[in-house]
């Protein structure tokens, strides 16, 4: 079992020894005072039944020792801490920022150059990213394990955080406060690419992961985009009932919307609802779907309603 996620970015090992240095501080001295208690409720036990228990007044020597010496331990902590703090809280001045919008229940990010992705946060190795973040409903927080960075993303204000990535690979990002019932679902991905890779993807060629994935026959690539898309959050396949509707033989069948009329889930039912998920609303479901305007092509869209013709 790995005890410690792997190390990503260049405040992991900052926080690590923060964490060790506290850690092995408070094993110390759980073990200093554990070994006293046994020893002097041994020595100093009652042996007779008459024996007086004696009256100590108290050794201003051994109370100055515990009283100086907790409190020169804490501000070193205080201090060794803060230093890590301020530097995770001041980015270069030549960070790439990324704008994140967190919301219910999928990440969306914003590249400078117009590029969206969902899900999956690309960045390039060490070279200073600054996240520019926002949440369009409740709280949300972004946590990257491997790169030791956690950040609160609250609505009505923007908040930041910012990390220099040293490997190379795809670290999984959790959303770490609790923020509905698809909160368990509510994951990504950050990929660090080489900066040879991230040239080719920034300008637009794209990744051979990407490639790859656009060359996949529709509802195959439709499956990939239902969990990179956050879909899986909100729709089952089983027909279970969820936040959404399930998609389990969803396409060519009839749907009730809230105000009674029947509607056929076809093409341009499933497109509509993808682009202006407020427009129409499934009895017995709350409008809570964000719009993938702008974030899903058409070929995805495509994608997505082949990929739910095959769970029939």
């Amino acid at each position: 079992m790995s005890w410690i996620p792997e190390v990503a970015s260049n405040f992991a090992t900052k926080v690590d020894g923060v964490l060790l240095f506290v850690t092995i501080l408070s094993v110390f001295f759980f073990l200093l005072i554990s070994i006293l208690l046994v020893y002097f409720a041994v020595k100093y036990r009652r042996r007779r039944e008459d024996e007086e228990t004696p009256y100590i007044t108290g050794n201003q020597t051994l109370e100055l020792i515990w009283t100086v010496i907790p409190s020169i331990l804490l501000m070193v902590i205080f201090v060794y801490a803060f230093v890590v703090f301020r530097d995770m809280r001041n980015p270069p001045a030549d960070a790439t920022e990324i704008n994140v919008t967190a919301k219910q229940w999928l990440w969306q990010f914003e590249y400078y150059n117009g590029k969206k992705t969902l899900n999956e946060l690309y960045v390039q190795q060490n070279r200073p990213v600054k996240l520019v973040m926002k949440s369009e409903d409740v709280i949300h927080s972004f946590f990257v394990p491997a790169f030791r960075v956690k950040q609160d993303i609250l609505g009505g204000r923007y908040t930041q955080l910012w990390f220099i990535p040293t490997k190379v690979g795809t670290f999984q990002l959790f959303c770490a406060e609790y923020c509905g019932t698809g909160h368990s679902k509510m994951l990504g991905k950050v990929v660090v690419l080489s900066p040879e890779a991230y040239d080719i993807w920034e300008k637009g060629a794209g990744t051979t992961e990407e490639i790859g994935v656009a060359s996949l026959p529709a509802a195959e690539r439709g499956e990939q985009l239902y969990k990179q898309s956050g879909c899986n959050a909100c729709h089952s396949l089983d027909g279970s009932t969820g936040v959404g509707p399930s998609w389990k033989s969803l396409v060519g069948h009839k749907v009730e919307m809230q105000n009674g009329e029947q509607i056929t889930a076809d093409e341009n039912y499933i497109r509509e609802s993808i682009l202006e998920p407020q427009a129409k609303i499934v009895k017995g479901f709350q409008p809570v779907m964000p719009s993938f305007k702008g974030i899903l092509s058409d070929d995805d869209i495509s994608a997505l309603i082949a990929y739910m013709k095959t769970l029939e």
